[in-house]
């Protein structure tokens, strides 16, 4: 095979890209000088919205493996790949203190001759939600969800909403988590609890025990919730009672050397929703300094609409919500001799 010598333009299409950028005041000759960054960053931010999706991809169609070994070189792909995930999304925050060079007065000179053009119809951004988990009936403000895209931009976020997601992933992977079905982890385990649940593993016995003797009295009803989190299946949820008690317990003893990469994969998934959240406030609080209680130039209701979004649209906060159940590492039960080997260094 002959090789062709490959050219920087020709490689990154910098032809196309350079030549992407149309200002609509340029056409109706009412120069507008800030519309040149308003595109040029939200194309960046669809680029970079491309690359998430991509890391996505690759996540998922690892973590659909029947039998991921937890310490394989997968587990630390996906690790890598979420952190990766962080990374862009902290570039994208950072974005908007270039965006916020851009005076109010210097959006009104162009924001009328986008209507009916709006961030709210990047079908990229609603595909990137709802692959890592965000169902339908969890987003806030369903009536403007779809309303402004296209037939096809539709049918693409509705296939999307129909692949298993991160979350629904992730919750297979935890409910995976062999160690409380191995009695031979358990042979000499101590055991503190004076009475338990029959049917509950003893080391959930004691941990439940030890966590409501850490309660002070007004978190009495903290006791119920516990229960609730990691005894019943109750509807609504995302992540199983199971695989809550395999993530609190990675929690736990991460310090141990075969959860240290669940742990991190776990961590990783918290700062996604962080990062979201944070870029979500940042784009709410710039939108409301740039046109106060204006409706949107696609008819959304603005910072209100983006301030239901933030409230609403944490991912993995059925994570987030164990550390409410977290106690003193000197109080934590001691692992028997054999679980200690079982998450030790072969």
């Amino acid at each position: 095979m002959t090789h062709t010598d490959v050219h920087y333009g020709d490689y990154l299409q910098l032809d196309k890209i350079l030549q992407a950028q149309f200002p609509e005041s340029d056409k109706q000759q009412l120069p507008a000088h800030d519309e040149m960054l308003f595109i040029i960053i939200h194309q960046a931010y669809e680029l970079w919205f491309k690359q998430l999706l991509y890391e996505v991809d690759s996540v998922t169609d690892i973590m659909k493996t029947p039998a991921l070994d937890d310490n394989s070189p997968e587990l630390q792909t996906v690790v890598h790949r979420l952190s990766r995930m962080v990374t862009i999304l902290k570039l994208l925050v950072q974005q908007i203190d270039v965006m916020e060079t851009m005076t109010p007065m210097d959006f009104l000179d162009f924001r009328d001759m986008l209507r009916p053009a709006s961030g709210f119809q990047s079908w990229q951004f609603k595909i990137l939600e709802a692959r890592l988990g965000l169902k339908y009936e969890r987003r806030y403000g369903q009536e403007y969800y779809i309303s402004q895209l296209r037939q096809t931009q539709i049918d693409m976020i509705k296939k999307a909403e129909g692949e298993q997601s991160v979350l629904e992933l992730l919750n297979e992977w935890l409910e995976r988590m062999p160690f409380f079905a191995e009695k031979e982890n358990w042979q000499h385990y101590r055991t503190t609890a004076v009475t338990g649940t029959k049917d509950e593993h003893i080391f959930w016995n004691d941990y439940r025990q030890i966590y409501i003797n850490s309660l002070a009295t007004a978190e009495e009803s903290n006791r119920d919730y516990f229960d609730a989190v990691f005894s019943r299946t109750e509807a609504g949820r995302q992540l199983s009672p199971k695989a809550c008690r395999a993530a609190l317990f990675i929690m736990l003893y991460r310090g141990y050397p075969i959860l240290q990469l669940p742990f991190q994969l776990l961590n990783s998934l918290l700062e996604i929703d962080e990062q979201l959240s944070t870029w979500r406030y940042r784009h709410m609080n710039m939108v409301h300094r740039m046109i106060g209680t204006r409706i949107g130039t696609g008819g959304s209701t603005g910072r209100d609409y983006l301030k239901g979004a933030l409230d609403r649209h944490y991912i993995f906060a059925e994570i987030a919500r164990l550390t409410s159940f977290l106690i003193e590492r000197r109080k934590l039960p001691a692992l028997s001799p054999e679980m200690e080997r079982r998450l030790g260094f072969a």
